[in-house]
């Protein structure tokens, strides 16, 4: 019953009452002075709500805030690019290193296979640590949090 007549009291705070569910709802106010007593304290809720308005903020907010997000941004985009450019420098490098290493006939097979190894583990790894923190960084409830 108690959840029947939230379901009306809401629909007729939105002015959507059907004709029956009308009479219905004055029914359960008439019939008991408890809900009777409740729909009053809501439409007085409503009326203070209605007059509430919201403050506009100031101009110097206005700029603050935009000043604050076009850094973030340009600061976010800066830390990308060098360290994709850092990443692309070192990949280069192993690239190269590692070809200059295989193209050498001096050294033995084992050590070139071993260091081939290495190579790739070490980038599959991160790959792995870069590829986490990236999806922790998107699902991270707590990053707002300062310590």
């Amino acid at each position: 019953m108690k959840d029947r007549f939230i379901y009306l009291l809401e629909t007729y705070f939105e002015n959507q009452l059907k004709p029956e569910e009308l009479k219905e709802f004055n029914k359960l106010l008439d019939s008991d002075p408890v809900l009777k007593n409740e729909f009053e304290q809501q439409k007085r809720v409503k009326e203070v709500l209605k007059k509430m308005s919201l403050k506009n903020p100031s101009s110097e907010v206005w700029d603050n805030y935009w000043t604050i997000r076009h850094n973030r941004i340009e600061r976010f985009v800066s830390w990308f690019l060098f360290i994709a450019g850092a990443m692309f420098l070192v990949g280069y490098g192993i690239v190269k290193g590692v070809e200059s290493f295989i193209a050498d006939d001096h050294s033995p097979f084992i050590l070139k296979f071993g260091i081939a190894v290495f190579v790739i583990g070490l980038l599959l790894l991160g790959f792995s640590i870069l590829r986490e923190k990236l999806t922790i960084a998107k699902s991270d409830k707590y990053k707002e949090i300062q310590r």
